[in-house]
C-alpha cells in the first residue's frame, strides 16, 4: 500500500450523490417527501421504515454511490486504493469501499471523501471492518515488499502499535494473494516486457519499491 493523494470531489458529485442519497435517508426516516419533480428525476421515492438514520439497516441505503465509480476510476488513475495495482479483470472490477462503513456512520454514506476506489476482491473483504490503515493517511513506507517472494510486509522501522495495524491490514485484506502479480509485473520490467513507465500505472507499489531498494534498470529515473 503507498499513502493516496485525496482527489477533490467533482463538480457535480453533490447533485448526483450527496443530494439524493440525504433525502432518500430522510424519507426513510418519515421526515422528507419525494415530490412529482424529484420522482421524475431520480426513478422513486422511499417509505419510511425506521424512526433514526441510524436504524436504517446498511443495505437499504439506495447506492447512489455508483454514480461516482466513473470520477473515482478517473480521480485515482483506475488504482486500488488497497493493493495499488490497476484494476482488470484478475482483481475484479472496480468498486466504491466506504473507508466508515455505512452500519458505522450513515451520516458519510454519500461523501466523497468517505469513498476509496477499491477492486471488488478487496472489497468484499474489507467489508465493514475498521481494523486496516487508512490509504489517505498511510505513513511513508510503512508497507515494504519482500522481492524474493513479494510479500508485502511491515517496515521494520515502524512502532509496535503501527507495526500490528500494518500486519492487520495485510491479514484482513489479503494483500499476499496477489504475490505472483506483483512479481509477474517486476519480471516483466525486468526483462523489458514494459517499461517503467507502464510499469508504474500497471503495479504503481511494485514500482515504488524497485526503486526504494535500488533494483531499478541502469538508466532509469523515478
Amino acid at each position: 500500500m503507498l499513502k493516496v493523494n485525496r482527489a477533490p470531489a467533482p463538480a457535480d458529485f453533490r447533485g448526483k450523490v450527496t443530494t439524493p442519497g440525504l433525502r432518500a435517508i430522510a424519507e426513510m426516516i418519515g421526515k422528507g417527501t419525494a415530490g412529482k419533480s424529484y420522482e421524475r428525476t431520480h426513478g422513486k421515492s422511499y417509505k419510511k421504515i425506521a424512526d433514526n438514520a441510524s436504524d436504517i439497516p446498511p443495505e437499504k441505503f439506495p447506492p447512489y454511490w455508483r454514480e461516482a465509480l466513473t470520477d473515482l476510476m478517473k480521480s485515482y488513475n483506475e488504482t486500488c486504493a488497497y493493493i495499488c495495482m490497476r484494476i482488470h479483470p484478475v482483481t475484479g472490477g472496480g468498486s466504491v469501499d466506504h473507508f466508515a462503513a455505512k452500519s458505522a456512520s450513515w451520516r458519510r454514506a454519500y461523501q466523497w471523501g468517505n469513498y476509496r476506489l477499491c477492486c471488488s476482491r478487496i472489497n468484499s473483504k474489507k467489508n465493514n471492518f475498521s481494523d486496516v490503515v487508512d490509504p489517505f493517511l498511510a505513513a511513508p513506507d510503512s508497507f515494504q515488499l519482500e522481492l524474493l517472494t513479494f510479500q508485502v510486509k511491515p517496515s521494520d522501522d515502524l512502532d509496535p502499535a503501527e507495526r500490528t495495524k500494518v500486519d492487520e491490514t495485510i491479514r484482513r485484506l489479503g494483500l499476499n494473494d496477489f504475490c505472483r502479480d506483483r512479481e509477474a509485473h517486476a519480471e516483466d520490467y525486468w526483462d523489458n516486457q514494459i517499461s517503467l513507465k507502464v510499469l508504474r500505472r500497471e503495479s504503481p507499489f511494485v514500482a515504488y519499491e524497485l526503486y526504494r531498494q535500488n533494483k531499478l534498470k541502469p538508466g532509469d529515473n523515478w
